[in-house]
């Protein structure tokens, strides 16, 4: 098989061609979205940081029919009030079981394994992998993660890496050069 010249290097022709069938891509927050880290104030406020970036990615995939979710096991205003401004519908937050939320939104969605991209950093993310026709790592996340991914991004979890793999899945459809918009 021949490789295909991404923006991030050149990818296999089978590896496009599953991106080129993802209709879901469901990603972990904590570690994906952001760097990881969480910031605490003296007053009890919790502060995290997202790349402008990955939410243009966010934005352009469900432009063109993606169904983007987020899983995660905390519970954040901050990140309800993130995604809903992507406008990202399946925000699923305070699950500890992400595979049973990721097969009870595959099923609601009428979307398999087969059409379903699967992004972590941690090893409760794992069970999401299993689901997924593509299980991606971050390029920072746990080593046992990465062991268990098809794709590992080139960027950090909370620099793009989300951006990394919308872009992927636009190139693998044929809209990357079509994407319109504003990033938020």
């Amino acid at each position: 098989m021949s490789d295909i010249n991404t923006l991030y290097g050149c990818k296999s022709s089978s590896l496009m061609d599953k991106f080129s069938r993802i209709r879901l891509l469901a990603c972990d927050v904590d570690g994906v979205f952001s760097d990881g880290r969480i910031y605490m104030g003296n007053a009890g406020e919790e502060l995290k940081a997202f790349h402008t970036r990955d939410g243009f990615g966010v934005k352009a995939l469900m432009n063109i029919g993606v169904h983007v979710a987020v899983i995660t096991g905390r519970e954040s205003k901050i990140v309800q009030q993130r995604m809903s401004a992507l406008g990202v519908k399946h925000i699923i937050q305070g699950c500890e079981a992400k595979d049973t939320a990721l097969a009870a939104l595959q099923r609601e969605l009428k979307i398999g394994k087969e059409a379903t991209a699967s992004m972590g950093d941690d090893m409760p993310d794992i069970g999401m992998f299993d689901l997924s026709h593509i299980a991606i790592a971050t390029s920072d996340a746990h080593p046992f993660v990465k062991k268990q991914a098809l794709y590992i991004t080139q960027i950090n979890g909370g620099f793009g890496a989300v951006r990394e793999v919308c872009d992927l899945i636009l190139h693998a459809k044929g809209k990357l050069n079509k994407v319109t918009g504003t990033s938020i």
